[in-house]
């Protein structure tokens, strides 16, 4: 299964390819023409299609461009004249490490929460984080940056800095005050879907035979909760984490714009702003692979919950 993940996945990325060439290269119009603009001079327009392989037929410019991927050559940046690897290494890092401090808070965090509202079926605790799970899942997550910024930043409490000022080439990660406020944003918009998918599926996997049956032979509670239940409860739950965590990808190009962040998210409005081709290719095929990686984690890990798939036939 995994095999057959793992081409799903090259294949996944090959589609991509094809649709992120022709949203940049293939579409009616002179792209070279569009980025140089109007008094552009013959020569400049020459070569900058030469640049972008805009001459020739539209599928050997496909296969051109493909060759050069293959080949890890992204080519050079049209706004800054630099290579678009070199470009790209120190944001890939910095929004890794932001999604990565978020899906550590809000993956166990949400477990927990949704396995105790289940517990709590029916309480004034289960009530309650339903309510805020609902609300937290109905504000758009640059919403919640706002809301976060005022309450710790510029109203109530100065606790931390409302945008990021760290200077270029410092490591997001030498201070971790810049990092609270971002990932907390990305934490609180990935939380409430996780929890609640965990308390429904926490719920029916308590009412199951073999968890009745467990309690029946007079097997302590907490046994039940974590030799038995969590285990079969969290392998479903696997994909939709994983599926969130997916989404960070989308979310982290709001929020990074927000609090001005210095990841793949504000790169890719900066590219898009400025008309920089090569960067704006390189950037999506990137988020496209952070995709396939983490679903494939997400199949790895259902194996590893799942007996029952594991040892399917």
């Amino acid at each position: 299964m995994l095999l057959k993940r793992c081409l799903f996945g090259l294949v996944t990325l090959l589609v991509v390819s094809f649709v992120v060439f022709l949203a940049t290269q293939a579409l009616p119009g002179d792209a070279a023409r569009a980025i140089l603009g109007r008094e552009a001079t013959p020569e400049r327009l020459a070569a900058l299609r030469e640049q972008l392989n805009l001459e020739g037929s539209l599928p050997s410019q496909y296969l051109n461009w493909l060759g050069s991927l293959l080949q890890f050559d992204l080519g050079t940046s049209l706004a800054a004249k630099q290579p678009v690897t070199g470009m790209i290494g120190p944001t890939l890092v910095n929004s890794s490490v932001l999604m990565l401090s978020a899906a550590v808070v809000a993956t166990p965090l949400a477990i927990v929460i949704g396995t105790w509202s289940a517990l709590k079926k029916d309480s004034a605790v289960d009530h309650a984080t339903g309510i805020v799970t609902l609300v937290l899942a109905a504000l758009p997550e640059f919403v919640v940056g706002i809301l976060l910024v005022l309450l710790l930043s510029t109203g109530l409490f100065h606790l931390l800095p409302a945008v990021y000022v760290g200077t270029p080439g410092q490591q997001v990660w030498n201070d971790p005050a810049q990092l609270v406020l971002p990932a907390l944003t990305l934490v609180l918009a990935v939380l409430p879907y996780i929890v609640r998918i965990m308390r429904a599926t926490m719920l029916e996997v308590l009412d199951s035979e073999y968890v009745q049956q467990a309690r029946l032979k007079g097997v302590p509670e907490r046994t039940v909760i974590i030799r038995h239940a969590l285990p079969n409860a969290v392998g479903p739950v696997a994909q939709v984490i994983a599926l969130q965590l997916a989404w960070l990808v989308g979310g982290v190009v709001i929020v990074e714009y927000l609090f001005r962040f210095p990841g793949v998210g504000f790169q890719l409005i900066d590219a898009v702003a400025n008309r920089d081709l090569p960067l704006v290719q390189a950037l999506v095929l990137a988020i496209a692979l952070f995709y396939v990686v983490v679903n494939l984690l997400a199949d790895v890990v259902t194996l590893a919950a799942n007996p029952k798939v594991r040892t399917a036939r």
